[in-house]
């Protein structure tokens, strides 16, 4: 007879397959058809259950309602389904005359509750084809799931065999199945909605004409979007083999599906809505969260999971399933494997939506407890044996330290790090440098703050610090993970490596249209600047330090930021604003809170200046910014407090916000376009704030990122390691502790004696004491007199940083593998005590003051299009470097060397001739009389009106001498608006000068 290859075919074998595993073949006509129509319930099967797993309320409700008691029970049910909605109308069954009545039974957690496995077992599965469900036209679907007569998930099944696929399934969903018809009305039966052919799944839970969102519910392929080729079977199979079998369906059911409530404010920040989204879990979600329940069922306590996976990958939801999971895990003995569940997020929406979506799982208040208070509270909580715990990273390490004492209790730790810097808050190591009088002095104190800063590094230190416990089993999010929580989360394979335990890659993601690909539309600038040695003199200064000190000379340089300015607003208003229906927003991420600063003050100005009074632009940034003797804070430039940015923004009355580190991590704004980058970045960095704008939303289909500082292949390599798979190159080697210790002792600092000495101490009492105090110091001392008087500055450094990374080394190798050697722990105690007592290492700063003036800048294209990633499997990241950092001797050269070696690199090919065109144009401008007086009786602002006039009369006068010079000024706008701009500057300064 040949092959089948009809789309009948292909539901025939999936209603087999169904049918085998325990579902009821269930064909709805006659009487049934009719009710099903007026009430999207197959009532015969309904009553069925009823009797038999709760005839005892039956009979009771029969006395009351005598011969019309099916009419009134379905009555009382499809009454409390349309008011409260069938999801919990499933969990909590329905109240009739005293009498309630479950209309699905939940599987029990322990088979040792033989009752409540009979009632399970008494749950009607059934299958149908071909049903027609409404009494307006003879539509019909292709498969109906039902439990006990409630209608579950409609499928709708394709077959590319007969030149229809899955697309094809989901227009029919939107094109032929009205919203209005019972069956198909949100929350009040169908859940859930799934699109089928052998290749992909796709799934809703919301029908709504054209505007029916569907999204993949496919495994992934080699890192990718689809599905992997299946021996002998449709790649799709998983569906109705696994996820729809009747277990895993309950288990959904009971256990995962619930509905988020989104709040829809206006501009005033006023409630003037809600939105309701029924979530059913994605596969990779599903999957990750009961592969983690069961090893830790079968494991206990004592294991580390690192997932990996992407941002849009639903991080939130995953985590709140798994914390509500393993808080209610029990072994085969019926013991509990987690006494608490503690999530460690600093988003508040975690709190909120676990509380929500627990309550709905549970229908209990107090399962959840956030802590908000002191650490008496932290404390209470642990020992009352709350279940689900939700703090923030501060209290981490007495979580750690307070778990390591209760010594029978056993507990999950939930780590969400991929939200570290929305606040921008930290310990505030570097107070000091938010006082930082430059640019670059406030780009580097902050890229200090960003260390500090990093939820990732804290988080491994105190692990590191506490020791791993065997009453302890973390479970690591993450979308970007670094060496070091490769090697403290992963899991080793049989290639001796450490892995991630589940992954969900950025490539999966994009591919999937979960997130949007932030590479696609990516334009590069080039900061040229040309610069002119101003002394008669032509010192031999440090190379290095010369090139940074010219670099913060043009950063300093007001042009530079303005110019900068324009091209972002402007660019804002011809591109930007018009995407997204008019709605997206833009982001400036800038080098430090000093630059956000300027920035703000910037935009501000050019803003009035054009009056573009459509156009409001917010900053973030952490603390007080002193500038030129000026505080400066986010609420007081922006006009309200800190917390209500984030709202705020989302309203369309802000359309640009300029960051410095706040919001470049965990910020989720889906409106967020473009991002404007003016700060280096690359590796994780870079992945996570470009990734700002990979949020999703109705209208939104491109992102734009428009770089000054970064060159595409640094952004490309960073993005690399991310794209699919991140591996690890090797392991660290704990041999690399003994190259450390040769290193550190030939620097001669400190005796073994000495070592010998601080370890008595250390270990000589078990309580601690201040006598000791004194005899440490003493001891102390003598290596760091050797530091100060017999060290050359070169050796101090190499000392310093080769200790502090045996420190680093000790602590992180001994987390991650058996390692004992009591020399090292020796040195590893003293080393300790040592570094917190030697004096800092540094050299004074090098200054240029005037021996250098910018004689030309601009900014120009060097790079527009996409920037592509390679599918290249998994990628391995280096381990961690743990090797000592020596600072070498700068070499020496001529200043006017290096500014001719940096013209070479950003200039432009001036000539003799066209500096001495320049010269000429200022002595006429400083020759005018007239430009003088408005000059000294007006502020620059109103000064340039006049000078801007002046200036083109006066190269217009000029055109005689230098033709193609002066014809490049009338024609290139931005090219005479730098000169320009810098010209005014210098005159005005010359003319006020003698006011």
């Amino acid at each position: 007879m040949g092959i089948d290859d009809t789309e009948k075919g292909f539901e025939t074998n999936i209603e087999e397959h169904f049918i085998e595993s325990g579902y009821v073949k269930r064909k709805i006509e006659g009487k049934a058809s009719e009710d099903f129509k007026k009430y999207a319930i197959d009532v015969e099967i309904l009553f069925q259950f009823l009797e038999d797993s709760q005839s005892k309320a039956i009979e009771k409700l029969k006395k009351v309602y005598k011969d019309n008691y099916k009419e009134k029970i379905l009555e009382r049910i499809t009454k409390e389904i349309s008011s409260r909605g069938i999801i919990d109308c499933i969990r909590h069954g329905v109240k009739d005359r005293g009498e309630t009545l479950k209309l699905i039974y939940s599987k029990p957690v322990s088979d040792l509750n033989y009752t409540l496995l009979d009632l399970y077992s008494k749950n009607i599965f059934t299958i149908s084809r071909q049903v027609y469900y409404s009494s307006k036209n003879t539509n019909s679907i292709d498969m109906l799931i039902m439990i006990n007569g409630l209608p579950i998930s409609v499928l709708e099944l394709k077959n590319p065999l007969t030149g229809q696929t899955v697309d094809d399934a989901k227009e029919q969903f939107k094109n032929d199945r009205d919203p209005k018809e019972l069956l198909f009305e949100f929350k009040k039966r169908t859940i859930v909605y799934f699109a089928v052919d052998p290749d992909e799944v796709y799934m809703t839970t919301r029908l709504s004409g054209q505007s029916t969102f569907f999204l993949p519910f496919n495994k992934g392929d080699n890192g990718g979007k689809g599905n992997p080729s299946n021996e002998n079977n449709y790649k799709t199979s998983y569906l109705w083999e696994q996820i729809l079998q009747k277990d895993s369906l309950i288990d959904i059911l009971f256990r995962f599906v619930f509905i988020k409530v989104d709040e829809i404010k206006d501009s005033t920040g006023e409630i003037v809505d809600k939105r309701e989204t029924v979530i059913f879990p994605r596969f990779h979600q599903l999957d990750v969260v009961r592969k983690l329940e069961f090893h830790a069922k079968n494991n206990g306590a004592g294991s580390s999971y690192l997932i990996q996976h992407s941002a849009g990958s639903g991080k939130t939801n995953s985590i709140s399933w798994l914390a509500h999971r393993l808080a209610k895990l029990h072994d085969d003995e019926n013991n509990a494997v987690f006494d608490s569940v503690i999530v460690i997020t600093d988003r508040r929406v975690l709190d909120k939506q676990l509380q929500d979506s627990i309550y709905q799982l549970e229908h209990k208040a107090g399962m959840v407890e956030k802590i908000d208070k002191d650490s008496t509270q932290l404390a209470n909580a642990l020992i009352g044996g709350t279940r689900i715990i939700i703090t923030t990273l501060q209290k981490f390490p007495f979580i750690l330290e307070k778990v390591s004492t209760l010594s029978k209790g056993k507990y999950a730790i939930i780590i969400d790090e991929a939200h570290s810097s929305q606040t921008g808050k930290s310990a505030r190591a570097v107070k000091e440098a938010l006082s930082a009088k430059t640019l670059e002095e406030a780009m580097e104190a902050d890229k200090l703050e960003e260390n500090l800063d990093d939820t990732e590094e804290k988080i491994l230190e105190t692990i590191t610090k506490s020791g791993k416990q065997e009453n302890i089993s973390y479970f690591a999010f993450t979308a970007t993970p670094k060496p070091k929580t490769l090697e403290m989360f992963g899991n080793l394979g049989n290639d001796g490596k450490p892995h991630a335990f589940h992954v969900y890659s950025m490539r999966q993601a994009i591919e999937e249209g979960f997130i949007l690909d932030v590479l696609k539309n990516y334009t590069t600038y080039t900061t040229f600047y040309k610069i002119s040695k101003q002394i008669e003199d032509d010192p031999e200064v440090a190379s290095k330090k010369a090139s940074k000190a010219i670099g913060r000379f043009v950063s300093l340089h007001p042009h530079n930021i303005a110019q900068k300015t324009e091209i972002i607003i402007e660019h804002f208003r011809q591109v930007t604003r018009h995407k997204i229906g008019g709605r997206a927003k833009a982001m400036v991420v800038t080098s430090s809170r000093l630059h956000a600063v300027r920035y703000k003050q910037s935009f501000d100005k050019y803003i009035s200046e054009k009056g573009y009074d459509d156009l409001k632009a917010l900053v973030a940034f952490s603390g007080t910014v002193e500038d030129n003797g000026v505080s400066h804070t986010e609420p007081d430039m922006n006009g309200f407090g800190e917390k209500e940015l984030p709202e705020k923004f989302h309203t369309d009355e802000y359309k640009i916000l300029l960051v410095a580190e706040k919001y470049q991590t965990g910020f989720d704004e889906p409106l967020l376009h473009t991002m404007y980058v003016d700060k280096p970045l690359d590796g994780i960095k870079a992945v996570q704030t470009l990734s700002r704008l990979n949020r999703t939303c109705r209208g939104k289909n491109d992102t734009f990122v428009l770089d000054f500082i970064n060159e595409a292949d640094v952004i490309q390599a960073a993005f690399q390691p991310y794209f699919e798979v991140t591996g690890l190159e090797s392991v660290t080697d704990p041999n690399i502790l003994y190259d450390l210790q040769r290193e550190i002792n030939a620097c001669q600092v400190y005796t073994d004696e000495e070592i010998n000495e601080v370890n008595k101490l250390e270990f000589s009492s078990k309580k601690k004491s201040t006598k000791l105090q004194e005899k440490l110091n003493a001891i102390l001392d003598k290596a760091v007199d050797r530091f100060k008087k017999e060290l050359s500055d070169e050796t101090k450094e190499e000392f310093k940083g080769a200790s502090v990374k045996y420190i680093r080394t000790y602590s992180f190798i001994l987390q991650i593998g058996p390692f004992a050697d009591i020399e090292l722990h020796k040195l590893y105690v003293y080393l300790n005590y040592l570094l917190k007592k030697l004096p800092k290492v540094g050299t004074e700063g090098f200054q240029l003051a005037d021996d250098v003036a910018l004689e030309y800048y601009r900014n120009e294209k060097t790079f527009d299009g996409s920037i592509s990633l390679i599918q290249e499997g998994e990628v391995e990241l280096k381990p961690t470097a743990f090797g000592k950092s020596v600072k070498k001797e700068e070499a020496k050269e001529k200043l006017s060397s290096i500014i001719e070696r940096l013209n070479d690199k950003f200039g432009t090919n001036f000539t003799e001739t066209d500096r001495l065109s320049i010269d000429q144009i200022k002595e006429d401008i400083i020759n005018n009389d007239d430009l003088a007086q408005k000059a000294k009786s007006n502020t620059m602002e109103n000064f340039k009106f006049s000078y801007d006039k002046a200036f083109l009369d006066i190269v217009i006068n000029r055109m005689g001498q230098n033709k193609e010079f002066f014809m490049k000024i009338l024609e290139n706008g931005g090219f005479r608006n730098s000169i320009m701009q810098h010209l005014m500057e210098e005159v005005y300064t010359t003319f006020r000068k003698n006011v």
